[in-house]
């Protein structure tokens, strides 16, 4: 191997080596050897192991199950398919379950912004009860919910006989499952915008505000636009969630055919009756028509970022 001499320029040391040089105090030459990074490669080791094991727990966890239910479907011909998810009593669940899970999930969004921006701009006595009243429906189980639920809203409950006189009646009727569904699904919404709410520098509210902008034009030009996408993330989180409730519902909603019979009960039912095929077929339209609808607020939620993108 060649030395390197003082006067000439850096030679290569070997293939993985670079000579850097540099000089001293006393204008001598120093050579360093750097070892040469390649391109491409990742700062952290293991991606393909983790990409393995990823994949593998989620086919156990969620690919194999909903496999298993289209399986199980196929056994049935296609007019049986059709005959079973488009019967009468079959309809009138879809229409109560989608539609009590979107109207819940969109109360749900005004309020939880509400409570959100409470939380986070206001300091007040108190403040940490109420944070932690919100995170309530994670802890307590759907079982508990459903009966506290009835109990204050039934004929005589603290709720139910004040409602009652004003002919509003809510346990054992519709009403009741648009309310258990608005009690599950708040937390959703209230923990996607605390956290970016949180992260909103309050600067731009004030220079918004020293240069003449209302109240108003400040929630809407400032704010608003910053916390859109996490709105829409907890409108899609508190639907899903919605949708697939079962132990808050059964007890409040009376559990009447073609009046408050929300699908997953109907597809319990079915099961109770050993209709294994005409239940997977009704979570198949239940699995298939969530999908499609999660798709489409995902599909909004980017097209709200480009959008922002494109105007910052």
């Amino acid at each position: 191997m060649a030395t390197p001499t003082a006067h000439g320029d850096a030679i290569l040391l070997g293939r993985d080596f670079a000579i850097a040089r540099a000089f001293d105090a006393d204008g001598a030459v120093a050579v360093r050897a750097q070892t040469s990074v390649r391109r491409g490669r990742n700062v952290l080791p293991g991606f393909g192991l983790s990409l393995g094991i990823t994949l593998v727990y989620l086919g156990l966890i969620v690919l194999i199950p909903l496999a298993a239910a289209f399986i199980k479907t196929s056994a049935l011909s296609w007019p049986a398919f059709v005959a079973i998810v488009t019967a009468p009593r079959v309809m009138a669940s879809y229409r109560l379950t989608f539609g009590a899970s979107l109207g819940a999930a969109a109360l749900n969004t005004a309020f939880g912004l509400l409570v959100a921006w409470v939380l986070v701009r206001y300091r007040f006595a108190g403040r940490r009860i109420v944070d932690a009243l919100v995170d309530l429906p994670f802890a307590l189980p759907t079982a508990v919910a459903g009966i506290a639920l009835t109990g204050l809203f039934a004929n005589n409950g603290w709720f139910g006989s004040v409602l009652e006189p004003m002919g509003i009646k809510v346990a054992f009727t519709p009403l009741g499952v648009f309310v258990a569904l608005t009690f599950i699904g708040l937390p959703f919404v209230v923990r996607t915008v605390q956290p970016v709410l949180e992260e909103l520098p309050r600067e731009l509210e004030e220079a918004a505000s020293t240069l003449g902008a209302t109240r108003w034009d400040v929630f809407r030009r400032v704010v608003f636009p910053v916390v859109l996408p996490a709105l829409i993330t907890g409108f899609a989180l508190a639907f899903a969630r919605a949708i697939g409730e079962y132990g808050s519902v059964i007890f409040i909603a009376g559990n009447m055919p073609m009046v408050s019979e929300i699908t997953p009960l109907l597809i319990i039912t079915k099961l109770e009756q050993y209709d294994y095929a005409g239940a997977t077929a009704i979570a198949v339209v239940m699995l298939v028509a969530s999908f499609a609808l999660l798709l489409a607020i995902n599909a909004l939620q980017a097209w709200t970022r480009r959008r922002q993108g494109a105007q910052a």
